[in-house]
């Protein structure tokens, strides 16, 4: 789907404000609502919106640590791949889970824990005992410097 100036325009404002009703999108972009509803529609079918969400505080929900988990593997094959990736999204702890490359390790987590017991337990009750695991490396956020889901479009 090839996006123009109002499709771009829709996309910033919902990567924003998702719960934009549609008259004030609308209004937003210098469109009626039936045309602008019709352009929403087209970014959901055409899979460029995937979904809607809240996103929350972390720390006031009681989460005051994240940490990121360099994660090495003993074996580079799909299966030991797809098992590791099949535990790990079972994990509710883990927000981000990317297989990198330029490291010595294969993945890279983001975790939110309420604290260094939870962490504790974490790494070595679930993550380490994931077969094929065989190296950990963490690091713990100080601080938040860009925190933002939006993509420039």
């Amino acid at each position: 789907m090839e996006a123009d100036r109002y499709d771009r325009q829709i996309l910033r404002i919902l990567q924003e404000e998702g719960r934009i009703s549609n008259q004030d999108l609308a209004d937003r972009i210098g469109l009626s609502p039936s045309p602008c509803l019709r352009r929403v529609r087209a970014l959901e079918e055409s899979g460029i919106v995937t979904a809607y969400r809240a996103l929350l505080d972390g720390k006031a929900l009681g989460y005051s640590l994240m940490a990121l988990i360099y994660i090495s593997m003993d074996m580079h094959t799909p299966e030991r791949f797809d098992n590791f990736e099949r535990h790990i999204r079972e994990i509710p702890e883990v927000l981000e889970c990317l297989m990198i490359t330029g490291q010595d390790a294969d993945y890279q987590i983001k975790v939110v824990v309420k604290n260094m017991d939870a962490f504790q337990e974490l790494l070595l009750e679930r993550i380490t005992r994931i077969q094929g695991v065989t190296g950990v490396q963490s690091s713990f956020v100080l601080r938040k410097v860009v925190d933002t889901t939006v993509l420039p479009v």
